[in-house]
């Protein structure tokens, strides 16, 4: 596993986000390689399926697609994405031997009964996996602005510092909106 060194100025690492249209049958995620002082390096694109069970291999199928060993982190905007589509981090890190984090920007105490009403003859499923994820953490950024993490193969301190590092204003890690923006753009030109 390797770990956050984030006193490194160049500390590279693979930001997803992703974007969906409720009537789509996929999603688009985008990924960014970036490094801690802003450095885009590459990108990597994935479709997952929307309301489906494919978030976490597709991600991972991005990342071993780019073939890179100076990957020393990833950091995926929402662990619930397109639709409910659930993004197993301990299994990303896991694979993958670096440290993941993944990052939320609302309080979402109600998402079991969010599955059920979208899921009603299949929730349990979807429940379970959510119920395996870890716990969300609340922290406060430098910008003062909260987030809520899960975090897997580093500390919640290492992963605040990090995030710190990476957010320039308000809540989103900067690598995290560019991503963002990027699949936005892809799935408004239909490409």
């Amino acid at each position: 596993m390797k770990t956050l060194h984030l006193e490194k100025h160049g500390l590279r690492g693979l930001a997803i986000a992703e974007s969906f249209l409720q009537n789509s049958k996929k999603s688009i995620l985008a990924g960014l390689v970036t490094t801690s002082d802003f450095i885009i390096d590459g990108f990597i694109f994935g479709r997952s399926t929307v309301g489906g069970d494919d978030a976490t291999d597709t991600i991972l199928s991005m990342y071993t697609k780019l073939n890179r060993s100076d990957i020393n982190f990833i950091l995926i905007s929402g662990i619930v994405i397109s639709l409910y589509n659930i993004v197993d981090i301990k299994k990303i890190s896991q694979k993958t031997e670096l440290p993941v984090i993944g990052v939320t920007y609302n309080d979402s105490d109600s998402i079991q009964d969010a599955i059920k009403h979208h899921f009603p003859n299949s929730y349990n499923s979807k429940i379970d996996q959510y119920s395996k994820l870890d716990s969300r953490k609340e922290i406060t950024l430098h910008t003062s602005y909260n987030l809520y993490i899960r975090n897997e193969g580093c500390t919640v301190l290492e992963a605040k510092q990090l995030l710190d590092k990476l957010t320039l204003q308000g809540s989103f890690p900067e690598p995290l909106r560019i991503a963002q923006l990027l699949a936005k753009t892809l799935l408004r030109s239909k490409f």
